[in-house]
């Protein structure tokens, strides 16, 4: 007896005896470890890692500019250029020129206006001249000799050239030449500066009015009017970006 209940006992021993095993095993059995499964798990999580960076990462955006209104005579353009080279210097302005001086939020021209209701800044000068062809008949001339050529008193034979009276160069002539009165009625009209230059410089017998800076060619200077102001006008004190490119232009 004490022989069969050894051997239950030991049977019953052998019986609650499992081999040591490793933690992935499954009950009774192993399970193989899958080596490739780490290797799997980083190329996933890399994968959605990447995924994930580009649905939620938007490119960087440009600052929408600050579009800033200008106007210009057509005397003043050359400073219109510098204006436009002094926006170039800012990444965040755009400028948008009007025909409109009163709806900028900068205007340019020469010489003072008849009524200044806005602010006024210098930001040159510019010297107005009487200007003829080069064979033109007319030397230098007085005060005197230049109102009476340009009130049809002088040589009928030279052909008389003037702006519209509300351009600021003519605006400039009439208060320092003509001084009231009025130029001849058969004074031919230039539309710009350009125009005039031109003119100047290709058409014999002619004289004409214009700012230095539109000086061509050889025509020839037989009279210095003035030297204005060159200004920029704001409707309102300059702040910011404005004021940033009215400093510009001073300089």
């Amino acid at each position: 007896m004490i022989g069969k209940k050894l051997t239950a006992h030991v049977i019953a021993r052998a019986m609650h005896f499992r081999p040591k095993q490793s933690p992935r095993c499954d009950g009774d059995c192993f399970v193989a470890k899958n080596k490739s499964a780490p290797r799997n798990d980083i190329f996933l999580f890399l994968l959605s890692s990447f995924l994930l960076f580009s649905c939620s990462t938007n490119p960087p955006q440009s600052p929408t500019p600050q579009v800033v209104s200008v106007h210009s005579s057509s005397a003043a353009e050359p400073w219109l250029s510098e204006l436009y080279d002094c926006a170039a210097g800012h990444s965040n302005v755009a400028l948008s020129r009007v025909d409109d001086p009163h709806v900028a939020e900068i205007a340019l021209q020469i010489g003072e206006p008849a009524v200044l209701s806005s602010f006024a800044y210098q930001i040159d000068t510019e010297e107005i001249l009487i200007v003829t062809h080069r064979q033109s008949p007319i030397q230098n001339l007085t005060l005197e000799e230049a109102r009476a050529l340009f009130m049809g008193l002088g040589d009928p034979a030279v052909q008389v050239w003037v702006y519209a009276s509300d351009a600021d160069v003519q605006r400039v002539f009439d208060q320092f030449v003509m001084e009231g009165r009025s130029v001849m009625s058969s004074a031919l009209i230039a539309v710009n500066p350009q125009q005039m230059s031109d003119t100047l410089v290709n058409q014999p017998n002619t004289v004409g009015i214009l700012p230095r800076h539109w000086k061509a060619g050889d025509s020839r200077e037989v009279f210095a009017v003035a030297t204005v102001p060159v200004l920029a006008l704001t409707e309102s004190e300059p702040q910011g970006v404005i004021l940033d490119l009215i400093s510009c232009l001073q300089k």
